[in-house]
């Protein structure tokens, strides 16, 4: 992807990209977003519940590098990404599939946050181009347990909707991105 044009700015504004754990889907994201001018903001859904974590979330702030307000969000994206669009003229949200999980132990209506989500999608941005960052959860074995088929099933109609409601979407394997849609 290249700089784009006032045009195509307007219409191109959702970018979905997902792919296995691992895959690149996050680099990617990132290394499409600085083509962009302009200020830029990632919103970071990961919560350092332990050391590791916390490890994790550090070295991927070195790797953002200078030139990104960071947000880190756990839970309301959607209205941190309405907060943000037309501030920002780019904005990286990693990664649904984690907010996905903070969601799933909090008391919510996860379909209605997910529906409120696309509706900011759909509706409440302007000017800002929106990299969603998630993981591809049903490539694998069917989970032993209910709550990890849980988490799949509703990962997987999540970024179903999403992809609907994204511009473009890209899968990304073994580091190389694939457009399949836009």
């Amino acid at each position: 992807m290249s700089r784009c044009s006032k045009t195509q700015d307007l219409k191109q504004r959702v970018i979905f990209v997902t792919g296995g754990a691992k895959s690149g889907k996050s680099s990617f994201a990132l290394s499409e977003a600085v083509k962009h001018e302009g200020q830029k903001a990632f919103i970071a859904t990961a919560e350092a519940l332990d050391e590791e974590m916390a490890n994790r979330i550090e070295r991927h702030k070195g790797e953002r590098g200078e030139g990104w307000d960071t947000y880190e969000e756990p839970f309301q994206i959607a209205d941190t990404i309405a907060g943000l669009a037309g501030r920002y003229s780019v904005i990286v949200l990693d990664c649904l599939t984690l907010w996905l999980s903070n969601a799933m132990h909090r008391d919510v209506d996860i379909e209605l946050e997910i529906e409120h989500f696309l509706n900011i999608l759909r509706h409440k941005i302007q000017n800002s181009y929106i990299y969603i960052v998630s993981n591809e959860v049903g490539t694998g074995i069917v989970p032993e347990n209910k709550l990890a088929r849980e988490f799949r099933d509703l990962a997987g109609t999540m970024n179903q909707k999403v992809a609907r409601a994204s511009d473009e979407v890209f899968l990304v394997v073994a580091g190389i991105p694939l457009k399949i849609k836009g």
